[in-house]
């Protein structure tokens, strides 16, 4: 029983974290965002195999507490051993400290953290060392601190996972390990999308007690510090542990394997989740998934593509009318979901001014997104090519001098440029852009006067388009048409904007107000566009570039990819398209729509062509997938793959070309041919990408 209370800051922590786990469990279980209803069977899977993950993933995460109190004694404080120690740790201290140190090659912040970590053990040592009287009392606060420590990362950790699935309705993945990446950005989305002070405020008076308790309960640790014999003995347990947790942990994870995605996520463990994100975020097509000889993937694409030849998409485009070198405004928009317009089904009335360009142009009622983040549609408009699995290739470090529209663009004379209203290291758009000939406006180009409101992610779109027009009539003198890109940053959380704009106040964090809002600045932008003498001579591109959410209860749920796009000429005829095109399509329509001739790369088509055949790619970081003759493909890892069947839910009084609302059903019996396109589509990217062939 002695050596059972040896234990004890182990298995109250442990229950500690249990207890959360389960609460939260129990929260997203019942989130609004969890749209999903589940069978005895799936919710008793849901809470003992997440709770079974939980103590194995604590047992890894305790390693660290393992460490610190395996190493508490008095014995080596006693001369000669406590001086020598010392003198090592000041050495180690020296040593970092000179810069010549090894953690220097690393550089970064690590050689500073490091530095920081030893600087603060050696003075700890010290204080104990010299201070053998006040010895005890210094280690009950260590002791506390670290019990404390452990207590705000369980809580921290339930706290992040909770406004995790409530942005995008999963366990941690990719997106999070970004998050820690561009932590100025997130760090202030947080701070204004969120009551950060109550918040964190609430957070430390519950750590503070739940510590008490548990330090109560546990401080017979350090009052009868453990033989040398106990702690081999607990070593011995907790080696047993880690070592069984490490092959258990994987393996409760393949059990993730249910058809309702909000199952497998809510039996995931978070902290697992996120260690996987960070190690799959790069994926190697042709290790991870099902593939094809490359010359029949090839060949399979040439169905496709029929003017390619070889293992290469390059063709030649070629048009029997005169070249039209008009200028051309593309507009991608944060996060504006087809849901969001009146013609889909939205009775709120938020997006008037783009309901009724829609009907003045070139619209593409069936287009869906490649993928859910910014970078994706960046991707998509840019190189106009599938999604590949792992990150995007904007955020790749082979990521410069590839064959993009603004390459195009450039052959034919045109000025290019990227316009965001942020700072654009977020996301490495500017090493992108700039890396492949664009010229980059973005905050850091904007006189303080030319700002009137801003939030984390940037200038409010207003202060966007004032700017673009401003460089637009500049551009005009130079007698050369321009290509100017331009990325919104306004309708994003926490959805803050000027007040008095539009009805709905700019300071209640509404996402209804960001998507209207988005809608007012564009109808100002082209109130005064229409004023310049350029405007009859553009042309203006409008797309989202991505929906506002993901979340669903399948892999990749249609109406969560579905956006709208139109072409808008002035004085042109008003068109609708209604074929299923991809985001990667968008581009290489308007090249057809400008008589343009060139040498192409693309993926994407010209959908006006009449040897178009339908399809889109839409696509998670590591589920891709391909819509095409009803059927939704679906290549994910481990050389899965999985059909579903593509029935609509008809809404009554929407138009049948935008109805966005599918059942996925899966298919028992494989569509052999549409899983070896999908392949195809997909390895040949990839291959491109991986092979350098997709440089300009």
């Amino acid at each position: 029983m002695n050596f059972y209370k040896k234990l004890s800051p182990f298995y109250n922590l442990a229950f500690f974290y249990f207890a959360v786990s389960f609460v939260l469990r129990i929260v997203l279980f019942f989130h609004p965002i969890t749209q999903s209803s589940f069978t005895f069977l799936e919710s008793l899977k849901i809470f003992s195999l997440g709770l079974l993950s939980d103590f194995f993933v604590f047992v890894v995460a305790s390693v660290f507490l393992w460490l610190y109190l395996i190493f508490i004694s008095n014995s080596k404080y006693n001369k000669p051993s406590g001086y020598i120690i010392l003198s090592i740790l000041l050495a180690l201290f020296i040593y970092v400290a000179s810069g010549k140190s090894i953690v220097t090659e690393y550089g970064g912040a690590l050689p500073e953290i490091v530095l920081i970590f030893i600087g603060i053990k050696t003075a700890l040592f010290a204080l104990l060392l010299f201070l053998p009287k006040l010895r005890d009392k210094i280690r009950y606060w260590l002791f506390a601190f670290v019990i404390f420590l452990y207590v705000l990362l369980i809580l921290q950790n339930g706290l992040s996972e909770y406004f995790f699935w409530n942005e995008f309705g999963v366990k941690y993945n990719f997106i999070a390990v970004n998050y820690l990446i561009y932590t100025t950005e997130v760090i202030g989305n947080i701070m204004q999308s969120y009551p950060v002070i109550p918040l964190f405020s609430a957070l430390f008076l519950v750590t503070g007690i739940v510590t008490y308790f548990i330090l109560k309960k546990s401080r017979n640790y350090i009052d009868e510090i453990p033989s040398l014999i106990e702690k081999i003995k607990i070593t011995g347990i907790y080696i047993a542990l880690f070592l069984v947790s490490l092959v258990a942990i994987p393996t409760l994870a393949k059990t993730e394997n249910s058809k309702n995605v909000f199952v497998n996520e809510l039996q995931a463990n978070g902290l697992y989740k996120f260690y996987l994100a960070f190690q799959n975020n790069k994926l190697d097509y042709f290790k991870f998934y099902k593939t094809l000889p490359n010359e029949e993937a090839f060949n399979l694409l040439k169905l496709q593509l029929p003017t390619i030849s070889g293992q290469s998409t390059k063709r030649t485009i070629t048009s029997d009318s005169i070249e039209n070198h008009k200028n051309v405004v593309l507009i991608t928009i944060e996060s504006y979901s087809a849901e969001f317009m009146k013609a889909y089904g939205n009775t709120q009335n938020i997006t008037p001014f783009l309901d009724s360009l829609a009907q003045k142009s070139l619209q593409f009622t069936n287009l869906y997104a490649a993928g859910n983040r910014t970078v994706r549609g960046l991707e998509a408009v840019t190189l106009c090519l599938p999604p590949t699995a792992g990150e995007s290739v904007v955020k790749r470090e082979d990521n410069k001098n590839k064959f993009s529209t603004g390459e195009i663009f450039k052959q034919k004379g045109y000025n290019v440029k990227f316009m965001y209203g942020g700072d654009a290291f977020f996301d490495n758009m500017q090493d992108f852009y700039s890396g492949n000939g664009y010229q980059i406006v973005d905050k850091s180009s904007f006189a303080p006067e030319e700002i009137t409101f801003s939030n984390v992610w940037g200038v409010c779109d207003e202060d966007m388009y004032n700017k673009a027009i401003k460089v637009m009539n500049g551009e005009a003198k130079e007698n050369k048409p321009f290509f100017n890109h331009i990325m919104t940053v306004s309708n994003h959380r926490p959805f803050t904007y000027p007040n008095n704009k539009i009805d709905i106040p700019g300071d209640i964090k509404s996402r209804d107000g960001g998507v209207k809002y988005t809608d007012y600045s564009l109808r100002k932008f082209f109130e005064m566009a229409s004023k310049q003498p350029w405007f009859k001579n553009t042309v203006f591109v409008i797309v989202a570039d991505h929906c506002a959410s993901s979340a669903g209860k399948t892999e990749l749920p249609l109406d969560k990819y579905r956006i709208p796009g139109f072409i808008y000429t002035p004085g042109a005829k008003p068109v609708k398209y209604n074929k299923i095109m991809s985001q990667i399509d968008i581009m290489p329509t308007l090249f057809g729509l400008l008589n343009f001739s060139y040498e192409s790369k693309f993926f994407g088509q010209d959908v006006l062509k009449p040897d178009y055949k339908p399809r889109a790619f839409i696509a998670t970081y590591q589920d891709l997938g391909l819509i095409k003759d009803n059927v939704l493909t679906i290549l994910s890892p481990k050389q899965q793959v999985k059909q579903f069947d593509l029935q609509i839910n008809t809404k009554p009084g929407i138009a049948p070309e935008y109805q966005i609302d599918f059942n996925e059903i899966p298919m028992t019996t494989e569509k052999t041919n549409l899983v070896n396109e999908t392949i195809s589509f997909y390895q040949t990217a990839s291959d491109m990408l991986k092979e350098k062939k997709y440089q300009k």
